[in-house]
């Protein structure tokens, strides 16, 4: 049985992903702050092979601690998005930056790190807009320029892999509005228009569930995978915000989607990526952005029905 540390395992991620791999026979231990009170993971407790501690992933000698029982680490712990980093520059250097540099000073050779890093890295993306795995990195935010740096440390060590992930959707129990196809599908069902600004601008995306998917692909084949650098999304899924919109309209019909005329929007990601290396390896995706948003739709209106009763 081999045993996963996962740092913050209580977020959005890892909500997801800690019941996956209790299921497949995984030991696993979690460290998370909580910082949100989040109660995510409550369900696992059933589960002999589960360990969880609150702490902080920037003290050296809990971590080091942890380590010690443990062959493979997942750092899921950030300060996670532009505008969070940017209000706590502090605590997003410590954080996202500093305690994985420090984790990787502690680690044997034979331990093993997948690490999720971001797509959001290459910025604007070349002239063309495309990207593959060796093109420039070209970080627009604090948030992606960190990732850069730690995945540039990461990949001087044996036994590691960087997962470059798309924009993030779908339900989970630790839920996260921030992420843009999540934001806009909430804005659909609750307030019934979404303002747009450079509409045009594409990115691409990947639901939370094919993120646990991809770390369990990347341990039952780490051999063949190992120090490399994956990007990894839907490729069926690098569209404009546009034709997102038009993709939840489809299942909430009476939305409004409103492109502005004036301003811009703070967050200037414009790019394709390919993901022909991670599936060259055998993964696949499993959910659409199609099936995603329809998800969120049911998920949001489920929500809704709780919080706003009539009687």
């Amino acid at each position: 049985m081999k045993n996963i540390l996962v740092t913050g395992g209580a977020g959005y991620i890892g909500s997801i992903l800690i019941p996956d791999l209790l299921n497949s026979g995984y030991k696993v231990t979690v460290l998370d702050n909580f910082m949100y009170g989040q109660s995510g993971l409550n369900h696992c407790a059933i589960f002999d092979n589960f360990e969880v501690y609150r702490g902080d992933v920037r003290d050296e000698s809990l971590v080091k601690s942890l380590l010690k029982k443990n062959d493979i680490v997942f750092p899921l712990a950030a300060l996670v998005g532009a505008p969070l980093c940017k209000a706590d520059p502090y605590g997003a250097d410590s954080i996202n930056k500093q305690s994985v540099l420090l984790m990787l000073q502690n680690l044997s050779k034979e331990q093993v790190v997948i690490m999720p890093t971001t797509n959001s890295a290459y910025g604007s993306g070349n002239k063309d807009n495309f990207c593959t795995e060796e093109s420039e990195l070209k970080p627009i935010s604090k948030y992606a320029s960190d990732k850069v740096i730690v995945e540039q440390e990461l990949m001087e060590h044996e036994n590691t892999i960087s997962l470059r992930l798309a924009t993030v959707f779908g339900m989970s129990p630790r839920m996260r509005l921030d992420l843009l196809v999540n934001d806009f599908t909430f804005r659909a069902v609750y307030d019934g228009f979404i303002v747009l600004f450079e509409s045009q601008f594409k990115r691409n995306y990947i639901h939370v569930r094919d993120i646990s998917r991809v770390f369990h692909h990347c341990v039952v084949h780490f051999k063949s995978m190992k120090e490399n650098i994956y990007n990894v999304g839907l490729s069926s899924a690098n569209i404009s915000k546009l034709d997102l919109c038009r993709k939840i309209k489809e299942e909430v019909p009476n939305l409004e989607i409103l492109d502005a005329k004036v301003g811009s929007d703070p967050d200037q990601r414009n790019y394709i990526v390919s993901n022909k290396k991670i599936e060259s390896t055998g993964f696949k995706t499993s959910v659409t952005l199609e099936q995603g948003v329809r998800e969120l739709v049911k998920g949001f209106r489920m929500i809704k029905n709780t919080t706003n009763r009539n009687y």
